[in-house]
């Protein structure tokens, strides 16, 4: 047990020198070991599941005393259902391809010197993120399987899950013989200790914020060490003149209202003036509940249309509200989300396939779809198993980032006595 009498900085050296020992001792384990350790970590978080319920319980009771928004308190709850998927998201992990050792490249130069390019662990990684209790179990399960020692830091709101959550991990991941350090949980929420985290490069490689923009925007502007992070999900549908009518409804109301609170959700719908269904998809978002902030041209089509102010277009709301603009075709759709987008996911709707491709080699964002919910951005979707986050950043690794996005490679060479003239 820590000492919680002990300095942030004095807290995260421990933690950190702990980390870095199990990050050795796990480059020494086969793939099969780890894999092992997490099919055996997804079924104690099974057989635990009634007590990581009963701890999110105190959790959601706790959140809602203290006015938690609705759409923290969907990502915050758990119940059979979500335990079951993150315990499913545990094994899935084991059953993906090992990324460490791969070769990414390799040549023989003139002098005969053999180069090669592969994949190793980054090291020691700290993940800090709110509300999402399954952020734990996804986090430990990639960096374990990518090699990698982990510290977490939950959100105070989620404490007990994280900790019952934790507990299972470490079931599994000692009984299959590996270190428990490889998976480490911060035992307090002070905030001064994210501090410590973030300035602690003799321990940590990486820092991946998951959470709201002022929690990524402090650790952009406080670390030392690098970060991998989104700001925001300003996601766009655009719906072009050529899209069907029923294809463009039943994506747009699912892209929106299969969970507001997903940073997948789309949040500006973008609709083509010469598209003629225009007035049946606003009625359909808000026949499903959804308050609809639109231009003049789309309050035009509804009563309920309340009028979209220019804050509304660099909004992330993360609850059942959405923004429509109509624009003229698919350059003024670039054009808009270039300006107001996130870079995170942006989709197009349309049977032309000449401007869906348009659309796709313009939007420089992560994640761009044609024909698709937006909803998909996640990576066990891509089949990627449970992934560490969304990086929207240009450098290292972008989109869902799972396996390979938390390895890095090294140079062999392989000589036959070569000396340089």
């Amino acid at each position: 047990m820590n000492d919680l009498t002990q300095t942030p900085e004095m807290l995260i050296a421990m933690m950190g020198a702990r980390a870095r020992r199990a990050a050795l001792a796990l480059a020494q384990a086969s793939d099969a070991q780890k894999a092992d350790a997490l099919r055996r970590a997804a079924q104690a978080l099974r057989d635990q599941a009634p007590a990581i319920i009963a701890a999110n319980a105190r959790d959601m009771d706790n959140a809602a005393a203290n006015g938690l928004s609705p759409a923290m308190l969907d990502r915050l709850k758990l119940d059979a259902g979500r335990v079951a998927a993150t315990a499913d998201g545990v094994e899935q992990v084991a059953s993906l391809p090992n990324p460490l050792g791969s070769i990414i490249d390799q040549s023989v130069r003139p002098n005969g010197l053999e180069l090669s390019r592969v994949r190793v662990p980054l090291g020691v990684i700290g993940i800090i993120y709110e509300s999402r209790p399954n952020v734990t179990a996804d986090a430990a399960a990639l960096c374990l399987r990518a090699g990698n020692a982990v510290i977490l830091r939950g959100g105070s709101e989620a404490k007990e899950s994280n900790r019952a959550i934790l507990t299972a991990m470490v079931e599994g991941i000692v009984a299959a013989g590996l270190p428990a350090d490889v998976v480490q949980l911060i035992p307090t929420t002070d905030r001064a200790v994210v501090g410590a985290l973030l300035r602690a490069t003799e321990f940590i490689d990486l820092i991946v914020p998951r959470g709201g923009k002022s929690l990524v925007a402090r650790v952009q502007e406080e670390a030392r060490v690098p970060v991998l992070a989104h700001l925001d999900g300003i996601n766009h549908s655009y719906v072009d003149g050529a899209a069907d009518p029923a294809m463009a409804r039943q994506l747009v109301v699912n892209a929106k209202m299969r969970r507001t609170g997903v940073c997948g959700s789309t949040e500006t719908v973008l609709i083509d003036r010469a598209f003629g269904d225009a007035p049946a998809l606003v009625k359909a978002l808000l026949d499903a509940k959804c308050e609809v902030r639109g231009d003049d041209a789309v309050q035009a089509m509804d009563a309920r249309v309340i009028a979209a102010s220019e804050q509304d277009w660099d909004t992330e709301y993360l609850e059942a509200i959405v923004s429509i603009r109509l624009v003229d075709g698919v350059e003024d759709a670039i054009a808009h989300i270039a300006a107001h987008a996130s870079h995170h996911t942006d989709a197009i709707i349309t049977d032309d396939a000449e401007v869906a491709e348009r659309f796709l080699n313009a939007v420089d964002s992560a994640i761009v779809m044609w024909n698709a919910s937006t909803q998909f951005a996640d990576g066990g979707e891509f089949g990627l198993g449970a992934e560490i986050g969304i990086s929207t950043g240009r450098l290292h690794a972008r989109g869902p980032v799972a396996l390979e996005g938390l390895t890095t490679y090294k140079w062999i060479v392989r000589g036959t006595g070569q000396v340089r003239p």
